[in-house]
């Protein structure tokens, strides 16, 4: 139990560290919001691309996953997409919101905490498979949340050209783009191109935690809190629920079933924040629900994890 407990913590605990750095530097003024502003589309426009094409790029094709894995995870997430595409807009009004929410339920933080937290639980050889699944839900998180942020960018209704061309001139999937690329021909970066490729893929994450935590009010929590909590309910609770008992259905078992966990169980990525901020979506909202669920997450993945092992899945 107390092993599981440190794999879960391990995992979430420098997000809260860095969101905690984040929040003091603006509270004794070492820098503002407006500068912070700033680095957010800095570090939207160059190193998320960059972050993007390295977790492409460094997967390795022999580590495949197996077919009812690749069901399960992109299977799950298209409808559930579908589901949501349906049923937000009914209960939100607003197209901003409406956007940051579908994103926030479907997207997950699959590929920050997928290899770590499997690499503890399993070991680096039964971890490998991680590589090339968040190859595969790293283009299509990517690709939904531009497409779905666009198409409630404007009045909600199918403009495909523009929907298209939005997509397109998004940094972050021209990153997904020219890694998928790389992947497909095998091409090899030389050193001196590699290393200041994996350095800016490498801040893209932590700056963004930074700008979330400098950004945070906690007193605006309050006026989202039916949101959040309803969010974070169907994120952290109900879709990891239903999307391990398919997975368990199909024969899923051990390490494949224990990615499909951090395909739907792991907190909002960090990235729907940055993204939502940038394409006229409500990235208040946003960073809230990232931060709310990167603390909630230590809970319930704990919980997953201790009653998979328990049950002897994992």
């Amino acid at each position: 139990m107390w092993e599981s407990f440190l794999v879960a913590f391990n995992a979430v605990g420098p997000f809260l560290v860095l969101l905690g750095i984040g929040a003091l530097i603006v509270r004794f003024r070492v820098t503002d919001r407006e500068f912070m502003d700033k680095v957010n589309q800095l570090n939207y426009r160059v190193a998320f691309p960059f972050m993007m094409f390295q977790n492409i790029y460094g997967a390795k094709p022999e580590d495949m996953p197996s077919l009812r894995l690749i069901f399960v995870g992109v299977g799950g997430v298209l409808v559930l997409i579908c589901v949501l595409m349906f049923a937000v807009p009914r209960i939100i009004r607003e197209n901003p919101r409406r956007g940051t929410v579908i994103q926030a339920i479907f997207r997950s933080n699959f590929v920050v905490y997928g290899i770590p937290l499997t690499t503890y639980v399993f070991g680096q050889d039964k971890a490998a498979v991680t590589g090339v699944m968040s190859l595969i839900m790293v283009s299509l998180f990517n690709i939904s949340s531009v497409a779905v942020l666009e198409y409630f960018r404007g009045t909600g209704k199918v403009k495909l050209k523009p929907l298209l061309l939005g997509i397109l001139k998004n940094p972050l999937m021209q990153g997904c783009i020219v890694g998928l690329l790389f992947f497909a021909l095998q091409i090899r970066l030389p050193s001196f191109i590699a290393t200041p490729v994996s350095s800016l893929a490498g801040v893209a994450s932590t700056v963004a935690l930074l700008v979330l935590g400098a950004e945070l009010r906690f007193n605006d929590l309050r006026a989202n809190k039916g949101v959040i909590s309803g969010v974070l309910m169907i994120r952290l609770l109900v879709l990891p629920l239903v999307m391990l008992t398919i997975g368990w259905l199909v024969g899923l078992r051990g390490v494949e079933l224990f990615l499909v966990l951090m395909i739907f169980g792991t907190p909002i990525a960090t990235a729907s924040y940055p993204i939502a901020q940038n394409m006229g979506a409500d990235g208040k909202l946003a960073g809230q629900l990232v931060f709310v669920s990167t603390v909630a997450s230590l809970g319930t993945i704990f919980l997953f994890i201790y009653a998979l092992s328990r049950l002897a899945l994992i």
